[in-house]
């Protein structure tokens, strides 16, 4: 109990039941939703909706979890005024299902004032309806976007989140996401921030065999676009999209996936030819635009800033050709570190201990999708994923004993640029590797240089041109100056195994 003096009980027992609900709205349609959205809409060329919101990006400066942060009865009361707007506001309420795996899939409930249906709409883009024989929710989340404060507020052990005063729709995906995470690791596996893709080639026989890719990268370091490629296959070899944002590994070696209805990608940039499929899933009339520049005529314009560099469509898989039917990954091979850090190589082929560093340092840039005030900057981030519940020490173990029993592949992938003269890593350039290292026809090298094991031959790239110390002034005392600013990094996690800590390539 609070002190506010309520009690904090399950997501199905903390709000009447929706359905007898008379101030709800419960399981509206997408159709319905856009309807009671229609005064917040700008119509496209392409008769998708598009809106703009008041916030453009998530709160991570006002976001608290019980487990990881000093948490009062302020935070408690929070909680409270959400439910409490739940009860009595005319709301938004739809229940829908976080995955499919048979043991790892969850249902989630969301709440939201009906003037703000648009939110709604775009979790419904998102993720599955859950039907009559799914069972009741475990998340439960209530966002209040005209609240007169900021504050995200997640009691995990409940699965109950306070979304307040904020009208970004990635606040509502991410509630649910952050918590399908923290179950995996609950059941032994792990939560990752990661894209999904099932490989399927010709192996010297003639014969089809698969290969599971896991991509962990930020947003807007090219994880949907490497994710959804199709790797200039020919028949009968495939590329096949699973899962683009939130994956849960699990320690059998099978990926869960969460979102199977669409997703909410990144529009700045948004390219029809590097990223074919997304701009056609993007300008379909089944999307839904935030924060996108729309002119009076319906003309979309993705490359403008006009409201942030943080645009986004909520997709739908089925109009992206390289997304299968299944959103799980049977097993999984090979995992992929997405990074733009300029001095490291295209790519680089990590031991465990390797990986391990390397999934604790994160190394990334800082996008509009964070904290637009930083976006170029370099960051850190554990996991790559902002979204870990619990101690992130804990999490470089686990991920490092994963891979370690399940004898996976893992890799340093940079899909930025190349040192002082920024020589641009291009997408031809990152599929060419990914195919590449799909098919086991790389040759590797230890390179004493950058000490790091690279490749030595790539077919189909001329990977030479692509020598690190040839594009970075100084480069021995930059990689030095590296090495030790993340051993420092890395000792700041006391729970961190200390043959990981020692493992900084």
């Amino acid at each position: 109990m609070t002190d506010s003096g309520l009690i904090h009980p399950s997501p199905e027992t903390a709000l009447p039941n929706p359905a007898d609900a008379d101030n709800v709205v419960y399981q509206p349609s997408p159709d319905q939703l856009r309807a009671f959205s229609r005064n917040l809409e700008t119509g496209t060329e392409f008769g998708a909706p598009a809106y703009v919101s008041q916030q453009r990006s998530r709160c991570a400066d006002k976001t608290k979890n019980a487990l990881d942060d000093p948490f009062d009865a302020p935070d408690y009361a929070h909680i409270d005024t959400a439910l409490e707007a739940a009860r009595e506001r005319e709301m938004i309420c739809l229940d829908r299902r976080i995955g499919r795996h048979p043991e790892h899939a969850s249902v989630g409930r969301y709440y939201v004032p009906k003037p703000y249906a648009r939110i709604a709409l775009t979790v419904t883009k998102l993720f599955e309806p859950a039907d009559d024989d799914d069972a009741e929710p475990e998340f439960l989340t209530v966002q209040l976007p005209d609240y007169d404060e900021t504050a995200i507020r997640i009691l995990p052990d409940t699965g109950v989140t306070a979304v307040l005063g904020s009208d970004y729709s990635g606040e509502a995906k991410k509630s649910f996401l952050r918590l399908f995470m923290r179950r995996a690791k609950e059941h032994g596996g792990l939560g990752l921030h990661a894209g999904s893709k099932r490989v399927r080639l010709k192996n010297d026989a003639g014969d089809l065999e698969d290969v599971g890719q896991l991509f962990l990268g930020l947003s807007a370091t090219g994880k949907s676009t490497l994710t959804a490629h199709g790797l200039w296959l020919d028949e009968p070899e495939t590329a096949t999209m699973l899962q683009d944002d939130v994956c849960g590994l699990l320690p059998d070696g099978t990926v869960a996936g969460s979102e199977a209805n669409g997703l909410y990608i990144k529009t700045h940039g948004l390219d029809p030819n590097e990223q074919p499929e997304m701009y056609a899933a993007a300008t379909h009339e089944s999307a839904v635009l935030e924060n996108v520049a729309v002119d009076e005529d319906g003309t979309v314009a993705f490359d403008s800033d006009r409201y942030t560099a943080n645009g986004r469509a909520a997709i739908r898989r089925e109009h992206l050709d390289s997304a299968g039917e299944e959103i799980d990954l049977g097993s999984v091979d090979q995992v992929f570190f997405i990074t733009r850090n300029p001095v490291m190589p295209p790519v680089a082929k990590l031991s465990p201990g390797e990986a391990a560093a390397a999934f604790m340092l994160g190394e990334s840039i800082q996008t509009s999708a964070g904290d637009p005030s930083k976006a170029g900057e370099s960051i850190r981030v554990v996991g790559t994923n902002p979204f870990i519940i619990g101690p992130e020490g804990e999490e470089g173990n686990r991920f490092r004993q994963l891979i370690t029993d399940l004898d996976l592949e893992c890799f340093l992938l940079n899909t930025g640029c190349l040192g002082d003269d920024a020589k641009d890593i291009g997408v031809e350039e990152s599929v060419t590797l990914l195919r590449e290292i799909a098919r086991g026809t790389v040759e590797w090298t230890d390179n004493d240089a950058i000490g790091l094991t690279v490749p030595q031959t790539v077919p189909g790239m001329d990977i030479e041109q692509f020598r690190v110390p040839d594009h970075v002034d100084d480069y021995e005392q930059k990689l030095q100056r590296l090495r030790a600013e993340r051993r420092e990094y890395l000792n700041a996690f006391e729970q961190l195994d200390k043959d990981i800590r020692n493992a900084v390539y």
